[in-house]
């Protein structure tokens, strides 16, 4: 590494100490600076500030806090490019290419060292704190870190309340200054919330200035500290981190040697820049896995959107209480409902067979659902025994037939505890009888009692399960887990999260038409989501008589969330008998890819309307699709990202002209047209609807004949 020299000004009564740090193509500038003993950053993009000049540090429990007295002891400044390729993503390589800064402090007055290290990309910065091992700051409690974020303005913000345990909230876009007198509007029910300001709000923050920049902030890498909230300060637009207690109130315990998590800033002129950035993967560490050959995405269908809209039970018997290793479940009546039986899974085996899906989820197959929700139970799962009417042998060697494995489903309610104590059984289970891939469950309170979704005990709890389930070879898709944070480069078995209010919610009274035009520039910059689109029933009373919600969605819309809702863990989630009604339709869900080579971003604004192109890898078939908010527009766009020496025949699945998402969700067309990378399209958009396009290289010039050139 090359060491550059500090420059020093005294400007008499303080002691100023700066430097600079460029990115790769020179466009971003960070600027760190010791101004009267206290570390400062600033971001500026081009001549325009970014975020102004904010301050770093933390405060500690019954020691010295680490915000003053400090004095630089060394800079080194390096750069760093490489490429690498992702087990599954939305691109089949990745370039990290950065700047860095490594700032050495030395608290003097206590004898103690903290590090920065500043990575700044061409998309944005990635900055956190390094403790060294030393004698006087080995163990620690953080009582709040003090990281900085000063905005140069009101900007217009998409967010949703800062909460210990909840995501699963629609999204309100706002000035930031509206943000206290909107918050009790935006926290709505939940099984497990805990808001904690008027001004607190979560990450993935995106936010537009006034004239016209995106910017981002998050934070990647999230390894043994508490998940990070933003705290505003609504009188000077500062935002401040705000870690995540545990039941004492401590935000984090530390043993240097070791870092924080990257705090992450991105920014651009273009909406699609952010979306398309890889800056938190590429501050994630590389593979932990030597073999990754048993990581591979999957499209699946499950036993689950019935019993969300309450068409059938997870639970065997209606019983008040049961008892693991006591009751005996043989004896219980069934209660007519239960939907996870040898029969009906039978039924979604065929269905997943006859179409090429690859998995069939099957949620409440295990005994103890009859007391478990709400109850703060600690003995509620064993993630091990089915119900009587469930054949785990039956299941597995009919599945294996049909060359279709089955999905695990643990839910732990809650009880992480509990969960731990049975993980090696639970994914032991799961090896002997044939499963490969599991969807966990956090739902409920967390135990041990007191403790956070998003606090240090249960970020290390996440890690943990994903990590020993490698040790069997079984995929991850964790729901009511912290957001992710780019980890899934490090540990790829974690497939999915969802961790945001998903596809369920359509049952449970509805998502905001604009939900998927702004999760991609939130709950996804972490990650994937597995959001489980396709559903192409959208009352719900036909399936529930007792639930009138109703799916704000038209089917054409549908069919683009698995374009434009990235993930290599894609769910049909609707009724078989449903997609029976629909083919012609289904048969996009059925087309789409999973892994991508290539990602484009055709047109985007946070809100209204995101429109993505994607190369399937290692096929010439393309994929386009486009969601709009709740009012109608058209999308124009052109498909000179194709081959320039090659035909293509496309099909357009789009809303009707008379489609709405309210009236008439399920007008849709699909029409065939001949393009190549001279075409345009101008297609109209209902409200709540969008579009999805599916594009086959023709490699016989006769599949074109008779189609019209687009």
């Amino acid at each position: 590494m090359k060491r550059i020299a500090a420059f020093f000004l005294l400007l008499l009564p303080f002691l100023v100490f700066g430097q600079e740090l460029l990115s790769p193509n020179s466009e971003f500038k960070m600027v760190f600076e010791i101004r009267d003993g206290k570390p400062t950053y600033q971001l500026l993009l081009g001549e325009n500030s970014i975020i102004e000049q904010s301050s770093l540090g933390f405060d500690l429990k019954d020691m010295e806090d680490l915000l003053e007295g400090f004095s630089v002891l060394s800079t080194e400044q390096s750069t760093f490019n490489e490429t690498w390729a992702p087990v599954w993503g939305e691109q089949g390589e990745i370039q990290n290419h950065y700047n860095e800064l490594l700032v050495k402090l030395e608290q003097k007055s206590t004898n103690r060292f903290m590090d920065v290290r500043f990575r700044l990309y061409d998309d944005g910065l990635g900055f956190r704190y390094e403790f060294p091992e030393q004698p006087n700051l080995t163990y620690f409690i953080i009582a709040e870190e003090k990281t900085q974020f000063a905005l140069t303005g009101d900007h217009t913000a998409f967010w949703i309340a800062g909460d210990y345990d909840t995501q699963e909230y629609d999204y309100t876009t706002s000035k930031l200054s509206e943000i206290s007198s909107l918050m009790d509007k935006a926290v709505t029910p939940n099984a497990s919330q805990t808001p904690f300001s008027k001004t607190g709000v979560q990450t993935a923050l995106m936010m537009k200035t006034d004239d016209g920049t995106y910017i981002n902030l998050h934070e990647a890498a999230l390894v043994e500290y508490p998940g990070m909230h933003l705290e505003l300060n609504p009188e000077n637009m500062v935002f401040q981190s705000h870690l995540t207690p545990d039941v004492l109130g401590n935000k984090g315990y530390m043993q240097a040697p070791r870092p924080t998590p990257w705090r992450t800033i991105m920014a651009s002129k273009n909406a699609g820049d952010i979306l398309l950035s890889n800056l938190t993967l590429n501050l994630n560490e590389p593979c932990a896995y030597e073999d990754t050959s048993w990581i591979k995405p999957v499209k699946y269908i499950g036993v689950w959107w019935e019993m969300i809209t309450g068409k059938s039970s997870w639970s065997y018997a209606d019983v008040p209480s049961v008892k693991l290793g006591e009751t005996d479940f043989s004896s219980l009546k069934s209660n007519g409902r239960h939907a996870a039986n040898t029969e009906k899974v039978k039924r979604y085996i065929d269905f997943a067979a006859e179409h090429g899906f690859s998995q069939v989820l099957v949620e409440g197959w295990n005994v103890g659902w009859e007391d478990w929700f709400g109850k703060s139970k600690d003995y509620v799962f064993d993630f091990l025994t089915p119900y009587p009417d469930f054949d785990v042998e039956a299941l597995r060697d009919y599945a294996m037939e049909k060359n279709v494995r089955l999905m695990m489903h643990h839910e732990t309610s809650g009880s992480a505890r509990n969960y731990e104590r049975f993980m090696d059984k639970a994914y032991q289970f799961m090896a002997d009888n044939n499963y490969n891939s599991v969807k966990s469950g956090y739902v409920g309170n967390i135990i041990p009692r007191g403790e956070y979704h998003y606090g240090q005990w249960m970020v290390n709890h996440y890690l943990h399960a994903v990590k020993k389930a490698a040790e069997y070879k079984i995929m991850v898709n964790a729901h009511e887990a912290v957001r992710p944070t780019g980890l899934s480069r490090t540990y790829p078995n974690l497939i999915g999260n969802e961790s945001a209010r998903g596809t369920e919610f359509e049952a449970f009274g509805g998502n905001n038409p604009d939900h998927t035009t702004i999760l991609p520039f939130t709950r996804l910059i972490g990650g994937p989501m597995d959001y489980t689109p396709g559903v192409f029933e959208q009352d719900i009373s036909k399936y529930n008589p007792q639930n009138n919600s109703w799916a704000n969605t038209t089917i054409a819309r549908q069919l683009a969330l698995y374009v434009t809702m990235y993930s290599p863990l894609q769910m049909a989630a609707d009724l078989p008998e449903t997609y029976e009604k629909h083919l012609d339709a289904f048969q996009f869900i059925k087309d789409v890819g999973l892994d991508w080579q290539t990602s484009l971003v055709l047109e985007a604004e946070p809100g209204d309307f995101i429109t993505y192109a994607r190369k399937e890898k290692g096929t010439q078939n393309w994929f386009v699709g486009r969601t709009n908010d709740e009012e109608p527009r058209t999308s124009n766009i052109s498909f000179n990202f194709l081959d320039k020496d090659k035909e293509y025949i496309l099909t357009l699945y789009s809303d009707a002209k008379n489609a709405h998402y309210k009236t008439n969700p399920k007008a849709y067309q699909i029409k065939k047209y001949r393009v190549n990378y001279k075409s345009k399209l101008s297609q109209y958009c209902a409200p709540g609807g969008g579009y999805a396009i599916s594009i086959v290289h023709a490699e016989d010039k006769k599949e074109l004949k008779g189609l019209k050139r687009l």
